[in-house]
């Protein structure tokens, strides 16, 4: 039987769990708000079932659960960070502070992070933008699982993007939260933990043929979104989140999972934009017309609207937990 919690609760353990692994609770802190968040949000493949992994990634010296991230500032608009091997969030965390002042004063500012580790889901992070009154693209490479066009050798990663834009009610209006194949890769992993198959359509075997099987997924590919326009997309953020921020290609990244390897060395892109500054006044009439004219159309659906509805409910009546995953990540704090 689940169990139901708050998202608080859920905060308190993944923090105490991962401060029991080895992380520090400055460290601690911003990642379990973020797991909790996407638990939230209907999101369980990136909330307390990704916790046991980070915890077996901090002990195995995967991610350096002590790191002190640093900061500069190479230009007026542009903040870079060295998450020194260690988790994302505090990295983004640290950016974010100069990153948004920054965007308000030129109108528009990026932030590059290398050395960096899964950022879980990224546009939790775009919406923090949103949230503030800018628009907010972010981009977030990962190791290779995705074969070009044509080809069977993987050369990105699932690599999504996202796009927030601000509401003016202190949250977003549209949330893009995409990544360049079928699926995550988190959900291959899920069902391969489930002992389920895949819908057809979400993986490539090593040969390059479709598959249900998600442990031949796992050995092959993910299969792109849209065919090649996917591989695209990754290769879009390839060049933002891998080449711009100076952090390793996804080629060289070494997996999410397992204790193989040593740290990934993945980085993240965000480019915060200031509405007014470019706009003329008139950005959120536009959005307002434009999620209106999606909104007026019976069954469409906004990006965001389906993670925004997940947060009622969890909001009003508990958030469910798997009994036995939540004893699993009490027996870590143990």
């Amino acid at each position: 039987m689940p169990d139901l919690m708050r998202v608080e609760d859920i905060a308190e353990l993944a923090e105490v769990a991962l401060i029991s692994a080895g992380t520090t609770p400055e460290n601690a802190a911003p990642l379990a708000r973020a797991v909790a968040a996407a638990e939230r949000d209907g999101i369980a493949s990136h909330g307390l079932l990704y916790v046991p992994i980070y915890a077996e990634h901090v002990r195995c010296a995967k991610v350096d659960g002590r790191a002190e991230p640093r900061m500069e500032r190479p230009r007026p608009a542009t903040v870079c960070v060295d998450a020194a091997t260690g988790f994302a969030h505090p990295a983004i965390d640290l950016g974010f502070e100069a990153l948004v002042p920054a965007a308000r004063e030129y109108g528009i500012a990026a932030l590059a992070i290398r050395n960096s580790y899964n950022c879980g889901v990224l546009g939790y992070h775009t919406e923090r933008l949103a949230a503030d009154g800018l628009v907010g693209l972010g981009f977030t490479n990962a190791p290779a699982s995705i074969a070009p066009a044509g080809g069977k050798r993987p050369v990105i990663g699932t690599n999504p993007f996202s796009l927030a834009t601000p509401d003016g009610k202190g949250g977003a209006s549209i949330l893009i939260d995409q990544s360049a194949s079928v699926v995550a890769k988190s959900e291959v992993m899920k069902h391969a933990r489930e002992g389920r198959d895949l819908p057809p359509g979400w993986a490539l075997d090593a040969d390059g043929n479709p598959t249900t099987s998600p442990d031949e997924a796992l050995a092959g590919t993910m299969a792109p979104s849209g065919g090649y326009k996917g591989v695209g997309i990754g290769l879009m953020t390839e060049v933002m989140a891998a080449a711009l921020a100076g952090a390793t290609l996804g080629i060289d990244a070494s997996p999410f999972s397992g204790t193989a390897g040593g740290p990934p060395k993945t980085g993240q892109f965000f480019i915060a934009i200031d509405p007014g500054a470019t706009s003329g006044g008139g950005f959120a009439s536009r959005i307002e017309a434009l999620v209106a004219a999606i909104g007026d159309q019976k069954d469409a659906r906004l990006p965001g609207s389906r993670r925004h509805a997940a947060r009622a409910r969890s909001d009003a009546e508990g958030i469910s937990v798997d009994a036995s995953l939540l004893e699993k990540i009490k027996a870590l704090s143990a």
